[in-house]
């Protein structure tokens, strides 16, 4: 009896709770509910668009995809919702003329559906067209890195003005003249250059500076095209590989907190 009793007051308990919750009050039950309903309801409107110059484009690669299609397939094995992706990017774009890209009225509704962003630029500043950095004095190079590193501020500005909250991944720079005989002066300027583009990303929410310096520093010819400056598909898919163990379907978080 004592048992029956005690079965009997937790069930009109657990009625009264019920009632309450249903008539006052979300349920913790409830609650946990709306909120993965609402991260499917993200996953299924997950939109990336691509920004930037040949590197994002995928030139060098015999696919045509580039980096982007190796970070694809990744997340597409993460998920089974549908992504979709809006390559923008244009081959031999500077930093100055993404910035006018960006005030294109198309380039600006899909910035604001984005939940994802990736960009490479500031190789077309640096290395103006693929010519080594020994050509350029001092002062030359100082000059572009001045108004490049202006321009990139700019750009970030734009992005967080029109979406305040989708991650934006910059990918850096590497060296692709990493085998000459000046190559010691030319890393040091592209480390330099890369340093100051993720210092410049920090100062804002959600951007994060993708370093790939490293991936070509060791036998770079085997990872660039015969141009000897793009990436081949190995070099591809090194950074594909990446910026994709970055990307999670996590995007309201600040991934610049330490």
């Amino acid at each position: 009896m004592v048992l029956a009793l005690a079965a009997s007051l937790l069930w009109i308990i657990g009625l009264g709770w019920i009632v309450n919750d249903q008539f006052f009050k979300k349920t913790e039950a409830l609650e946990l509910i709306e909120a993965v309903n609402e991260t499917i309801q993200h996953a299924e409107n997950l939109k990336i668009i691509a920004l930037g110059d040949s590197l994002t484009r995928g030139t060098g690669d015999v696919s045509g995809e580039g980096y982007i299609g190796y970070v694809m397939d990744d997340l597409k094995e993460k998920t089974d919702e549908e992504i979709h992706l809006s390559n923008v990017s244009i081959k031999g774009q500077t930093s100055k003329q993404l910035i006018d890209q960006l005030q294109e009225p198309e380039i600006q509704r899909q910035l604001k559906q984005a939940s994802i962003i990736v960009m490479t630029i500031g190789g077309n500043d640096l290395f103006q067209s693929g010519q080594a950095l020994g050509n350029f004095s001092v002062e030359q190079i100082d000059e572009a890195r001045t108004a490049y590193l202006k321009n990139l501020q700019s750009i970030f500005t734009k992005v967080r003005e029109l979406n305040e909250e989708a991650a934006v991944f910059h990918i850096g720079l590497y060296n692709p003249f990493n085998d000459l005989t000046d190559a010691s002066e030319t890393s040091k300027i592209v480390r330099e250059w890369n340093f100051d583009s993720a210092e410049t990303a920090a100062k804002y929410k959600n951007i994060v500076f993708v370093p790939t310096f490293d991936l070509f520093q060791l036998h770079v010819n085997n990872y660039l095209y015969s141009d000897k400056f793009h990436p081949n598909s190995e070099g591809y898919q090194l950074i594909g590989e990446r910026l994709a163990a970055l990307i999670t379907f996590s995007e309201g978080e600040d991934t610049n907190e330490e």
